[in-house]
């Protein structure tokens, strides 16, 4: 009797914020964390923050979830990453047969890319690139509701750049549009800034990538989910050209991330938790998911959105989210399985 109960309970939801880092096609990680995390159905988003391709994965999930629950939200990841391998077999960048042979997923070698790369250094997007073409355009208006997005009750964070004042915007769900996520992945050597109420914007990892403090002043919930793509540490020094943009890329890109990091492990060790304005910083629970195998993959692999690949990051991340699963599913709510107090402390 007592089985029959405990089979037939209500699942207790619990509810996380997600906050999604951008990189381009290794964002096909953070499909596969997702797709694994919404297979549990305790698991409930109260928001997400995402940066470029963060915030495309935020955006289709949150579509997804809108319309189907977990079942519609992994559908909608699964027909987003598959428009972009799609898109992705008529580019002129390629892997080398002898790449392909090898199994590297790097583009270093490609003979398409090293012009391309050249290009972008000499040549201005605004020359090279006079229409302002972006093969996600399509993609998005196919992938993406913005009606529904815009009325969805998870709320969603997506930075962009402002290319005047250097300074991040967060656009919120009823501002969304699809020149806002375009926006959030303009890298400024390969498109031109997105315009949106006349301003111009670069890729929001510039600024924030993810952005965090929204997820703690306007949810809720105790739980932020980092679904971390960009090595924060590597122990050896890069050499040749195409290692020391790799690291820099690296270092630029998280940069913004771990101030915030550490301004948050500085806040929650200030806040007191008998006033109930700052009780909700020093209660976060942070966590981290990612994978060691991020340190192996290249700048150049960022634009190889080959079904291949893409299919191998997605495993990768469910991979690393069951492990995860399998670890801290039982803290969250409870605990935070990441101490950010370590970060305070850096200098």
């Amino acid at each position: 009797m007592s089985a029959e109960i405990a089979k037939d309970a209500p699942v207790v939801k619990r509810a996380v914020a997600l906050a999604l880092q951008g990189g381009g096609s290794h964002g096909a990680f953070t499909w596969g964390v997702l797709d694994r995390l919404l297979e549990e159905p305790w698991f409930d988003i109260e928001g997400i923050s995402g940066t470029s391709a963060g915030a495309m994965n935020a955006a289709v999930v949150t579509d997804g979830w809108t319309d189907g629950g977990h079942a519609g939200a992994r559908k909608a990841l699964d027909n987003y990453w598959g428009r972009v391998a799609d898109v992705a077999r008529f580019s002129p960048i390629q892997r080398t047969p002898f790449d392909k042979l090898t199994g590297n997923w790097s583009l270093d070698t490609s003979p398409t890319f090293l012009f391309f790369d050249f290009m972008t250094r000499v040549v201005s997007p605004y020359d090279i690139n006079p229409g302002g073409y972006n093969p996600l355009s399509s993609i998005l208006a196919e992938c993406i509701n913005f009606e529904r997005l815009c009325q969805s009750p998870v709320k969603l964070f997506i930075t962009a750049t402002n290319v005047w004042t250097g300074r991040g915007r967060v656009f919120r769900n009823a501002e969304l549009t699809p020149d806002v996520l375009l926006a959030s992945a303009c890298l400024p050597t390969m498109f031109q800034a997105v315009e949106i109420d006349g301003i111009p914007y670069w890729d929001g990892g510039f600024a924030g990538n993810p952005t965090l403090t929204p997820l703690v002043r306007d949810l809720q919930t105790d739980d932020i989910i980092l679904v971390q793509i960009n090595p924060r540490e590597r122990n050896e020094t890069p050499r040749t050209p195409a290692e020391i943009l790799n690291r820099l890329n690296e270092i630029s890109f998280n940069s913004p991330l771990m101030k915030e990091l550490r301004m948050i492990a500085l806040l929650r060790n200030a806040s007191s938790k008998d006033s109930k304005e700052t009780a909700h910083w020093a209660a976060l629970r942070p966590h981290i998911i990612w994978t060691e195998m991020m340190t192996e993959l290249s700048y150049s692999s960022k634009l190889n959105a080959e079904r291949a690949f893409v299919e191998m990051l997605r495993d990768e991340g469910r991979r690393a989210a069951d492990g995860f699963l399998r670890i801290h599913k039982d803290d969250i709510g409870v605990r935070g399985t990441v101490d950010l107090d370590v970060l305070a402390k850096e200098v």
